[in-house]
């Protein structure tokens, strides 16, 4: 079990793994009785066969910050991935972008030298993902994971059965990690850290790239390392420069993201990062 960075929840989730010989109704907002909660019933079911009990999952729906958002699935319906590459590009592609990602390279080279020895790919996209995904740390939260992934089994029914998983994936990640489930931010879609990971994805790929003992969201080796992490893991062969469409590099980033758009741009604004940063050294 790793530990956590972040003590001051230890002691209440400590006391949340004590057995417990009765178990008094559990109301929700609203007055519900817990069991008739779909999301809660559709976890339980996730979490079959695993180590996190019952005491927690119950805590963790009776939290009085609970809540649907119902502007979620507006912003479902309007993804940036659905604009047309010309309005997609002048998102992400753009000079506030190129300098920050430059900045950012100059600022974490040694980092990313060691990130390039031990995973053998491009720190240039790497870095890039970083930034559109969160601009460099500036932007990455703004509903709790939990709320984002309790209104998507409420008011999404087709997104019902993947949002109770990643409930529960986030579930695990909180228990193991002795936090609050209502204390970690992400977006609309429930995607989390610098990296904006899914939860599942946080417990299957994310790695501790600073030896601490912790993987952490918010810590740029770990992000960084569990960026490189992902793409190796999901097809990026070592040291490849083969961008062209369909090639691994490209399918490596689709899995990150399954959008022909976020590929191209992810793509297009690494080179023009590289080539600003080349463009300085050798001044």
């Amino acid at each position: 079990m790793l530990k956590s960075s972040r003590g001051n929840h230890i002691d209440i989730f400590q006391l949340l793994r004590k057995p417990t010989f009765l178990l008094l109704p559990v109301f929700l907002f609203g007055g519900q009785s817990l069991e008739k909660d779909l999301a809660y019933r559709m976890v339980l079911d996730n979490l079959v066969g695993s180590e996190i009990p019952d005491e927690f999952v119950r805590k963790a729906f009776a939290h009085k910050d609970v809540k649907i958002h119902m502007e979620i699935p507006t912003r479902f319906a309007h993804p940036y991935e659905k604009k047309s590459w010309k309005k997609y590009r002048k998102i992400f592609v753009k000079e506030s972008r190129i300098a920050a990602g430059a900045e950012f390279y100059a600022e974490n080279t040694d980092l990313l030298n060691r990130l390039v020895k031990e995973y053998k790919v491009d720190p240039f996209i790497v870095i890039t993902i970083a930034g559109v995904e969160s601009n460099y740390g500036s932007h990455h939260q703004q509903y709790s994971v939990f709320n984002s992934l309790y209104t998507q089994v409420h008011e999404m029914p087709k997104r019902a059965g993947w949002a109770s998983k990643e409930l529960a994936e986030f579930l695990i990640y909180c228990f193991n990690d002795h936090l609050d489930p209502q204390e970690i931010g992400g977006s609309y879609a429930g995607a989390f850290g610098y990296g904006q990971f899914i939860p599942s994805s946080f417990n299957r790929y994310s790695v501790d790239f600073d030896g601490d003992g912790i993987r952490q969201p918010y810590n740029w080796p770990d992000v960084l390392g569990s960026i490189a992490n992902y793409l190796r893991r999901n097809g990026y062969k070592p040291n490849s420069t083969n961008r062209k469409r369909n090639g691994d590099v490209w399918k490596a980033i689709y899995a990150y993201n399954h959008a022909d758009n976020y590929v191209m741009a992810i793509l297009e604004l690494s080179q023009i990062i590289q080539e600003r940063v080349e463009e300085g050294d050798g001044q």
